[in-house]
């Protein structure tokens, strides 16, 4: 049996590029990629806080310390430059596996500059 868990996140990253005469996709910067684990072409879900839009689409690598986070193609319609983004990826895990897996989370400030990191998400209080 596999289970679909979280892979990686990259929380609270702001659009910088909303560009819709493009192929589609959304580029991230490349050190921000690999910090979360996310590979060139892997599917990812992101989710728009300011308006609370929902969608697919797959990461293509953006220029290594840019900061770019682009939205691209008909998806440019969902997320506007400024607006705050989530960015997820998932993965299936066999019941051995999800003994030993932790996300990576990847928690970023202003101007998509790394705050810290995580693999673990904490417990929500009531």
């Amino acid at each position: 049996m596999l289970t679909t868990m979280l892979k990686a996140k990259l929380h609270m990253a702001r659009v910088t590029h909303s560009v819709l005469n493009y192929e589609g996709s959304c580029a991230i910067d490349g050190e921000l990629l690999d910090m979360a684990g996310i590979r060139e072409n892997e599917q990812i879900q992101i989710y728009n806080v300011e308006n609370g839009q929902r969608f697919t689409t797959y990461a293509i690598r953006g220029e290594e310390g840019s900061k770019i986070i682009s939205v691209n193609g008909a998806a440019a319609h969902l997320a506007e430059a400024g607006q705050r983004v989530i960015i997820c990826s998932y993965c299936q895990y066999t019941l051995a596996e999800l003994e030993v897996h932790a996300p990576s989370l990847v928690y970023l400030q202003e101007g998509n500059v790394v705050s810290h990191t995580s693999n673990a998400i904490p417990v929500q209080v009531a």
